[in-house]
């Protein structure tokens, strides 16, 4: 668990950290990986639910009430949903989102997987795919990347990418202001 205590940090790590520690001792890791993310969905879909979660105008009873209606409706229950209680009845819901994204990474490192954010122009061809996803392979040592790829338009042409802490911008957009600006301080 040395090891884990790095991946994640603060209180949101820690809870994440006792979370996953349950989740491998009952082998419901998986189980646990699909209910919180059908909790983040909730939370994505719903500014009501998201309000709830966020408030601190809410009493822990309100929020650990509320929760255990909207987890039962939705079919999240065991060691997820008594998680979620446990937070919400600890006044620490607020912090749901940063506990299961900390849970989400140290999942992803027992996997041995890292993610990586591609933002690029224009849609990869298969082949630009599988070449990015071998060279970031090699960069993040040899470790499976499931890569998430996104289009946006503005950044004309390059990509940016985002493999855990770090960041690459090569956008034609990012070279174009830095050229800018070099031109601007000669002129």
């Amino acid at each position: 668990m040395a090891q884990a205590e790095t991946i994640v940090s603060g209180m949101a790590g820690r809870y994440a950290l006792a979370l996953f520690a349950l989740a491998q001792e009952q082998n419901s890791v998986d189980q646990v990986v699909s209910d919180l993310a059908g909790f983040n969905s909730m939370l994505a879909d719903s500014a009501d639910f998201a309000r709830l979660v966020r408030s601190p105008v809410f009493t822990a009873e309100e929020q650990v009430r509320a929760l255990g209606a909207v987890l039962a409706k939705a079919g999240i229950s065991g060691l997820a949903a008594n998680f979620l209680q446990l937070v919400a009845s600890k006044r620490r819901l607020f912090a749901a989102p940063d506990m299961i994204a900390n849970f989400g990474a140290l999942v992803d490192d027992s996997r041995g997987i890292a993610r990586a954010e591609v933002i690029v122009a224009e849609p990869l061809s298969e082949t630009h795919l599988s070449a990015l996803k071998e060279a970031l392979r090699d960069v993040s040592g040899g470790r499976s990347v499931d890569v998430a790829v996104k289009i946006d338009p503005s950044i004309i042409g390059g990509l940016v990418v985002k493999l855990g802490s770090r960041m690459v911008d090569g956008s034609l957009r990012t070279k174009l202001n830095s050229l800018r600006n070099r031109m601007k301080e000669v002129g």
